[in-house]
């Protein structure tokens, strides 16, 4: 079994560069400590205020670990601060859920129009 730490945060919508900012430092750091970094994401259109970020392990036993180098990590204690200076993030919320392995990670299929 391998599951996915979904996160949601509620950012503030006038700092929603700032919140990519901080996504794209985890693109390092993330993986370096054990996680697989599905991905952050920032609002596009539709509601402005709501960003995501998905981080999978192997199992939530493997996701403690994780965590546990997360907050041993120079470079995330400094993007800890970095959110917690900057004030973007208003608000978050963490939902773990099981994936369905066989339909992670399915590119499109490209073929030619008819």
């Amino acid at each position: 079994m391998s599951i996915t730490c979904f996160i949601r945060y509620q950012i503030d919508p006038f700092q929603r560069a700032t919140f990519a900012e901080y996504g794209e430092k985890w693109a390092a750091i993330i993986p370096r400590c054990g996680g697989d970094l599905v991905g952050y994401f920032t609002p596009y259109e539709g509601s402005n205020d709501i960003g995501w970020g998905l981080i999978s392990c192997e199992s939530l036993a493997a996701y403690e670990a994780y965590r546990a180098r997360l907050r041993a990590d120079p470079d995330a204690r400094a993007n800890f601060l970095f959110s917690n200076g900057r004030r973007f993030i208003l608000r978050e919320q963490r939902t773990f859920l099981e994936n369905i392995d066989a339909t992670l990670h399915r590119p499109a299929l490209r073929t030619a129009p008819k």
